[in-house]
């Protein structure tokens, strides 16, 4: 007799049940495969870092293209570059660096207006590298431009991030004719995750009993801040917590793992994030904007819009109706092969012409 017809008896309910050696195999590898999945389905329940590190990967590929896009429209204007330069600050600024650019022009001792970025990357990806080409393209038009970096979660968990940027505030601050940044004259910018960050410091800088709940020193006074542009950001995490489908997933797993805690939006992280609730009179002019295919758009950029102008505050806005062709993805902004994004650069550009002077 084969070794494939024989046969091996198995109770059940006391009949008996004969299997083929196949059979058996086939019964093993679904085990195999269930337990499997339910231990990786445990895992991700318990960590977010399995998930995060997916969804970081998909975005430093993106972040990678878009950076590329960018390049060709960086212009030939000499410029005094910077690179990687250390933040001074204790020891969680271990590492953290900043990148500068300015117009070789001659004239390397005059300071002048400074616009300072902080990347996106739904606070678990990304660097300056990022936005360095458009820094670039800003830097030929005269300013003095910073990429900030941070680091990211969940390698560090919030407010690391905030405590970081700060430092680095207080260090462009403190060797301000070293890099030509004019103290006085300093725009706050950021995308996505980073126009979060950049309304953050922007909302620190101007509401003090904002940063005395953060126990934060502010690098920057009021009078030194005299603008923000905020493209594509998050402000608002009660409306983050209410997004459905595979994009809201990625956040809320971004969130989770940026702040240390699944419940984010139940706990002071997701409270204090929400710089929404914490403008005042006092914040800067802002230019704010976002895409009309951009589900953030609708909820977050257009009511911190609304909620700015409720305070008072000077508002330089670039929306497009919802029924804008093509429809507008989030970041659109960098995708300077786009006549809105072109729009967009051009907007502003003459805010900063505006509020620097």
């Amino acid at each position: 007799m084969s070794s494939e017809n024989t046969r091996n008896a198995l109770p059940s309910w006391g009949n008996e049940v004969w299997l083929t050696r196949g059979q058996r195999r086939f019964i093993g590898t679904v085990v195999t495969i269930a337990v499997a999945g339910f231990l990786i389905t445990w895992v991700v329940m318990l960590t977010p870092w399995p998930s995060a590190l997916a969804i970081r990967a998909v975005f430093e590929k993106g972040g990678q293209d878009t950076a590329a896009e960018m390049e060709k429209y960086v212009t030939d204007a000499p410029l005094t570059e910077h690179h990687a330069v250390p933040v001074d600050g204790d020891a969680d600024d271990a590492g953290i660096t900043f990148d500068v650019y300015s117009p070789d022009d001659g004239d390397g001792d005059e300071p002048l207006p400074t616009i300072v970025w902080v990347h996106g990357g739904a606070w678990i990806a990304g660097s300056s590298t990022n936005v360095d080409p458009y820094l670039r393209i800003l830097a030929a038009e005269g300013y003095t431009t910073v990429g900030l970096n941070y680091t990211v979660g969940p390698e560090a968990t919030y407010p690391t991030a905030v405590h970081q940027l700060n430092d680095a505030l207080a260090t462009l601050d403190a060797r301000a004719a070293e890099f030509r940044i004019d103290p006085e004259r300093i725009v706050l910018a950021g995308d996505s995750a980073g126009a979060q960050l950049a309304s953050q410091l922007a909302a620190l800088s101007t509401n003090p009993a904002y940063a005395e709940l953060l126990s934060i020193d502010p690098a920057l006074d009021a009078g030194q801040l005299v603008g923000v542009v905020l493209n594509c950001g998050v402000y608002d995490l009660d409306a983050m917590s209410e997004l459905t489908g595979v994009g809201a997933w990625g956040f809320k797993i971004a969130l989770w793992g940026y702040t240390g805690d699944q419940d984010w939006s139940q706990r002071s992280s997701g409270a204090t994030m929400s710089t929404i609730d914490f403008v005042t009179a006092d914040f800067p002019d802002t230019y704010i904007s976002g895409g009309n295919g951009d589900a953030l758009t609708w909820i977050q950029s257009l009511p911190m819009h609304d909620r700015l102008l409720q305070q008072g505050v000077d508002v330089t806005s670039l929306f497009w109706p919802a029924d804008h062709e093509p429809a507008l993805p989030h970041e659109y902004q960098f995708h300077l092969d786009s006549v809105d994004a072109q729009a967009a650069l051009v907007e502003t550009l003459e805010f900063l012409a505006g509020v620097t002077g």
